[in-house]
């Protein structure tokens, strides 16, 4: 074997082990995020999506209101 294909094969070995360690930590990070996600951020968006629901609800309702008021108003 040659210089030049050792310092390849050593080039390659590193790079490879590169790649390896990139693709762990990638596999780490996004076991991480999933957990997150659902941990912390699925419960906030439903907590505030019911929260944003029944506020809604409440402006209906007093629309709703308000159109019968005028209904009544011009009969």
């Amino acid at each position: 074997m040659t210089e030049f294909d050792r310092k390849v094969e050593d080039a390659s070995a590193r790079f490879n082990r590169s790649v390896a360690n990139i693709a762990e930590t990638l596999e780490k990070e996004t076991a991480s995020l999933v957990v997150y996600l659902n941990d912390e951020v699925v419960p906030a968006v439903r907590a505030h999506s019911s929260k944003a629901l029944r506020s809604a609800a409440v402006k209906l309702a007093e629309f709703a209101d308000y159109l019968e008021a005028q209904r009544v108003k011009n009969s």
